[in-house]
């Protein structure tokens, strides 16, 4: 009851307000998709012309880092513009509670809560992971449409199982629907933008996180015969890889495609990021960076970062601003003319959007995870960066180290050693982001 009133709260002291020139709203992330795994960024092997156009057509942004280096708390930041620890999501929410590491925060308002409050449609298509049942379904956080899957990764990319259990929905309602699920979202994301031509005035926001590239690597059967045949001597791993990233960028353009058939173009603000970096294990590339998925090493934080603004002479420039994931709650809620967080983390990305330089302001990047198996036992890692320099550890009982992103951006040098006083410096910043972020529950 107290979750409902404070929903209840929020849209009563936010009423509905139409705003006049607001752009439809579009935001698509991958999963695990390594920052050296479009062809944009110079991938030798992997052609994604779906997603390089894109970055033609829109700001490549070439200095941004996932909010976390595992799903659920990067998803939960970008949905709340909040640090996920402080919106209870520490780590990767699962199926079974002994192996779950967070717990969406019910209550705390939502990108599509704010959008829905200045009039906008909100809709989700795909991977939600931010939790299981009500308080937190999609239609519980602010979604007026939900067609996708509420879990984390699905068994299998044809069967949509996890564990066993069916988390396929349309709104609350279970489904069964045949066929990969890539292929299912961008159909029903394509359904869904055609359903929104019938109500042309309401602008709307489309949340549109699939869940590839994560594994299990399952491209269909003649993609990865095609990536066979262009790559014979490639390594199995990779391969699969290949064809996997190229069916995603196939299902991008279908999307971006039928956004514009719809005359959606020139009124659609569109962005693109992954959730962290890919997997080494299952032949991902985060190249230039050092280490992957997991990791507090910037390949595991580094991803593809790109926004097609309503300007079309923007296309093709790019901007250098470092930040996170998230700013996109804070740009798309700038966007929309809503009402702002006063909590929020997050900075918006407007200017860079309305071809202005971003302020560059000494900001300070906070990353967390937890998470139980043997190596971090329910402990939490973390990570700081402030200028030039990124304090860090990988697992909860490693020395932490420093970087020098400036001389070594790769992160082969720790210099902890040799400067103790910014080491000192750093740790006194950890510590008050710990505190804060200790203040918020994240098991039910």
């Amino acid at each position: 009851m107290k979750y409902l009133l404070a929903i209840i709260g929020f849209l009563l002291a936010s009423p509905f307000v139409a705003v006049a020139d607001q752009p439809n709203l579009v935001l698509i992330l991958a999963d695990d998709l390594g920052f050296g795994d479009v062809g944009y960024q110079g991938a030798p092997d992997i052609k994604t012309p779906h997603i390089d156009r894109l970055a033609a057509q829109g700001i490549t942004f070439t200095n941004m880092r996932a909010n976390c280096t595992v799903c659920s708390p990067t998803r939960a930041a970008l949905m709340t513009g909040r640090y996920a620890d402080r919106v209870g999501v520490p780590g990767v929410i699962r199926t079974a509670p002994e192996n779950s590491w967070g717990y969406f925060t019910p209550g705390v308002p939502t990108i599509a809560d704010r959008l829905s409050a200045v009039g906008y449609h909100t809709a989700i298509v795909g991977k939600w992971h931010l939790g299981l049942q009500s308080p937190n379904t999609p239609n519980d956080r602010g979604f007026d449409f939900f067609h996708g899957f509420l879990g984390d990764m699905m068994d299998d990319y044809y069967h949509h199982r996890r564990g066993g259990i069916n988390f396929m929905r349309r709104d609350r309602e279970e489904i069964d629907p045949e066929g990969h699920a890539t292929n299912l979202f961008t159909d029903w994301a394509i359904d869904y933008i055609r359903q929104r031509q019938s109500d042309s005035k309401t602008p709307f926001f489309l949340y549109l996180p699939y869940n590839a590239p994560h594994f299990p690597i399952q491209p269909p059967a003649e993609w990865l015969e095609q990536t066979k045949v262009r790559f014979p001597e490639l390594d199995a791993k990779r391969a699969q890889n290949v064809a996997f990233v190229e069916h995603l960028d196939h299902n991008v353009g279908r999307f971006l495609d039928a956004l514009d058939e719809a005359g959606f173009r020139e009124k659609t603000v569109v962005a693109f990021s992954s959730d962290n970096g890919g997997s080494l294990p299952h032949g991902q590339r985060n190249l230039p960076w050092r280490d992957g998925k997991q990791s507090h090493y910037d390949g595991g934080l580094r991803v593809p970062f790109l926004i097609r603004p309503t300007d079309a002479e923007l296309a093709g420039t790019k901007c250098d601003y470092r930040g996170l994931t998230f700013d996109l709650a804070a740009t798309f809620i700038d966007l929309a003319q809503a009402k702002s967080d006063p909590e929020s983390d997050a900075v918006s990305l407007k200017p860079a959007l309305d071809g202005k330089t971003m302020p560059q302001e000494d900001r300070e990047l906070y990353f967390v995870r937890r998470e139980g198996n043997n190596r971090y036992a329910g402990g939490a890692y973390h990570a700081v960066i402030r200028g030039r320099w990124k304090l860090l550890r990988n697992d909860p009982f490693s020395p932490l180290e420093l970087y020098d992103l400036r001389l070594d951006p790769h992160e082969t040098n720790n210099v902890i050693g040799k400067h103790s006083k910014i080491a000192n410096q750093l740790k006194a910043s950890l510590r008050r982001h710990i505190q804060q972020g200790g203040r918020v529950a994240w098991q039910p």
